[in-house]
C-alpha cells in the first residue's frame, strides 16, 4: 500500500533523518480498527487542480504524484474495500512538458543551499502528445479554474495551438478523446465516491500576475461554465447523480502563501543617502503637481498624502509602484501617473524577486520608475481576492450541506498556517517561504509533509461525516522537500 512512500522517503532521508521515527518510517499512525462506514470506496475519483494532481516545485513529477494527497488517502480506503488508483504518472521526475519534441514547460525546482533553481543538467522527457489510455482516478489538472471541468474540449491537441489556449498539456495527455471534459471522464468510471478540491485557481491566477488583467478572477455568480455559483452546483449535481457519496474542500486564502508574502513591501535592498537625495530631487515635481491637483479640487489631501513620493536612506525601502485604484488625473497632467509607494498591505510577488532585488535597484525598477502591475498585489486587489473566496466558500458550504457531503475547511487550516503555524508531532507548520514545511519551492503548492497533513484532514472529514474510520498518516514522518537524486 505504501511501496511508493518508502522508497521516496528512503531517498529523502538526507534531508529528514531529523524528524524521523527510528523505530517505524511507515509512515502510519499505530493500528486502529478501520472501517468503511456507510460508504462504498470501491470506486473513487478525485478531481481538482494542480494540488489535487500532485504538482509542486513549479511542476508535476512522479515523485510529487505519488504523494499527491488523494493517492494518501486511496492507499487507505485500499484498507476498507477501496479499489486500484490509477494516477496519469508523469514520463520522469524532473518535470516539465515537451510538445512535437520542444519543451513548453520547465523542469521542477530544487533548492541549491541558497534559493530554489531549476534542477541543473535536467530537460523534460514527457511529450503530450504520447497519449495515455484508460480511465484515471487522479483528475487533478494543474492550471484548472472550476469552470475547466467543464469544458468539451479541454483535452484537445490542438487547442494547445489556439491562441489563447482552449485545451490543458496535462488534460491532453490522459482525456478519453478530444471532446470530452474532465467531469464526462471521471464520471465514465462510474465512481462510488469522489473528492472536489477546486476554485483556487479561480482566484490563483489573479494574485501570481499580480492582479494585472491577464488572469481575471472567475465571477461568483453565472451560469454553468460562466460563473462560480453555477459550475459548482452543476459539478456537485452531476457527480452526486448516481448516488455516489464525497468530500470537497473549500478555499483557502491564497495572498497568505509565499509567493504573495515573502517578499514583502519593501525589497529595496538599501539606498545611500545620496541615492536618496537623487531621487527625491527627481520626484520633487510629481509631488508638487499632487499638490496643484489637490488645490484644483481633483484629488483629496488623503489622496495627495497617499501618492506623495519620498525616500529615505537605510534597507529595507518601499517601493514605487503603479495602482490603478487611484484616480487619473493625466488629463491635466501626463507626468501625474497613477503611482505611489507601497505600503504594508501591499505585496511585491515573489517573480520579482526572481530578478534578483539589486538587479532591479540597479536597473531603476521601484525607484527611478515604478513596478509594473504585474509585480504588485495593492491592498485593493487583495481585498478583490479575499471578497471572491469568502463568496466562493460560501457556495461550497452550502452545497455540501444541501447534499450531505463531507466537508473540509482548508480555509480555516490555512488561516491558522499564516498565524502563527500548526504543531503536528514534534513539527510546526508555518507558511515561510522554504523553511516553512508546508509549501514547496515554488511558494504555492504543497510539500510531502503537507500532503500528509491534507490527507489526515480530508479523512477526519469523511469518518466524522459517514462513521467510517481510518488509519492516519504521521505527518513529520513526511520529507518536506525531494532532493534532486530521485530515482525516475
Amino acid at each position: 500500500m505504501i511501496k511508493n512512500i518508502k522508497w521516496i522517503l528512503f531517498a529523502s532521508l538526507a534531508i529528514v533523518s531529523c524528524s524521523q521515527d527510528q523505530e517505524d518510517t511507515s509512515g502510519i499512525e499505530p493500528e486502529v480498527a478501520v472501517s468503511a462506514g456507510s460508504v462504498d470506496f470501491s470506486r473513487y475519483v478525485a478531481l481538482g487542480n494542480s494540488i489535487t494532481a500532485g504538482y509542486t516545485d513549479k511542476a508535476l513529477f512522479k515523485a510529487g504524484q505519488a504523494f499527491a494527497y488523494p493517492k494518501l488517502m486511496a492507499d487507505q480506503f485500499a484498507t476498507v474495500g477501496g479499489g486500484e488508483f490509477k494516477t496519469p504518472f508523469m514520463n520522469d521526475n524532473y518535470g516539465g512538458l515537451l510538445l512535437a519534441g520542444l519543451p513548453v514547460q520547465g523542469v521542477r525546482l530544487v533548492f541549491n543551499g541558497t534559493a530554489p533553481v531549476s534542477l541543473p543538467g535536467a530537460a523534460p522527457t514527457t511529450e503530450i502528445t504520447n497519449f495515455l489510455t484508460g480511465g484515471f482516478n487522479n483528475m487533478g489538472v494543474p492550471g484548472a479554474k472550476s469552470y475547466h471541468l467543464l469544458a468539451p474540449g479541454y483535452g484537445n491537441p490542438a487547442g494547445l495551438l489556439t491562441s489563447p489556449a482552449t485545451a490543458n498539456p496535462y488534460f491532453v495527455r490522459f482525456a478519453s478523446n478530444g471532446t470530452t471534459s474532465v467531469l464526462a471522464d471521471a464520471m465514465a468510471q462510474s465512481p462510488t465516491f469522489f473528492s472536489l478540491w477546486i476554485g483556487n485557481n479561480d482566484v490563483l491566477g489573479y494574485a501570481t500576475s499580480g492582479g494585472d488583467g491577464s488572469d481575471p478572477i472567475t465571477p461568483v455568480s453565472g451560469a454553468p461554465g460562466a460563473g462560480f455559483d453555477g459550475t459548482y452546483a452543476a459539478l456537485i449535481s452531476t457527480l452526486t447523480s448516481a448516488g455516489a457519496k464525497g468530500v470537497v474542500a473549500n478555499i483557502p486564502d491564497v495572498t497568505t502563501i509565499p509567493f504573495v508574502t515573502y517578499v514583502g513591501y519593501n525589497p529595496i535592498p538599501e539606498l545611500t543617502q545620496a541615492q536618496v537625495d537623487q531621487l527625491n530631487a527627481g520626484y520633487a515635481a510629481y509631488n508638487g503637481g499632487l499638490v496643484a491637483a489637490k488645490n484644483l479640487g481633483l484629488i483629496s489631501e488623503e489622496e495627495r498624502l497617499q501618492r506623495t513620493i519620498v525616500f529615505t536612506a537605510g534597507k529595507k525601502r518601499p517601493v514605487v509602484m503603479l495602482d490603478e485604484y487611484l484616480t487619473d488625473i493625466t488629463a491635466v497632467n501626463p507626468a501625474l501617473i497613477k503611482m505611489r509607494l507601497s505600503t504594508p498591505e501591499d505585496y511585491v510577488i515573489l517573480s520579482y524577486q526572481g530578478g534578483n532585488p539589486q538587479t532591479h535597484l540597479a536597473a531603476g525598477n521601484g525607484t527611478q520608475f515604478p513596478l509594473q502591475d504585474g509585480w504588485v498585489l495593492s491592498k485593493n486587489e487583495v481585498q478583490e481576492i479575499r471578497t471572491a473566496t469568502a463568496a466562493y466558500n460560501e457556495i461550497i458550504k452550502a452545497q455540501a450541506e444541501a447534499k450531505g457531503l463531507a466537508f473540509v475547511d482548508a480555509a480555516a487550516i490555512m488561516n491558522q498556517v499564516a498565524n502563527g503555524g500548526i504543531l503536528v508531532g514534534n513539527y510546526h507548520f508555518t507558511n515561510q517561504f522554504i523553511q516553512g514545511g508546508a509549501f514547496g519551492l515554488d511558494g504555492v503548492h504543497l510539500t510531502p509533509r503537507a500532503n500528509a497533513y491534507v490527507a489526515n484532514k480530508f479523512l477526519e472529514a469523511i469518518e466524522k461525516t459517514y462513521g467510517a474510520s481510518f488509519k492516519k498518516y504521521k505527518v513529520q514522518d513526511f520529507p518536506i522537500s525531494y532532493p534532486s537524486f530521485l530515482p525516475n
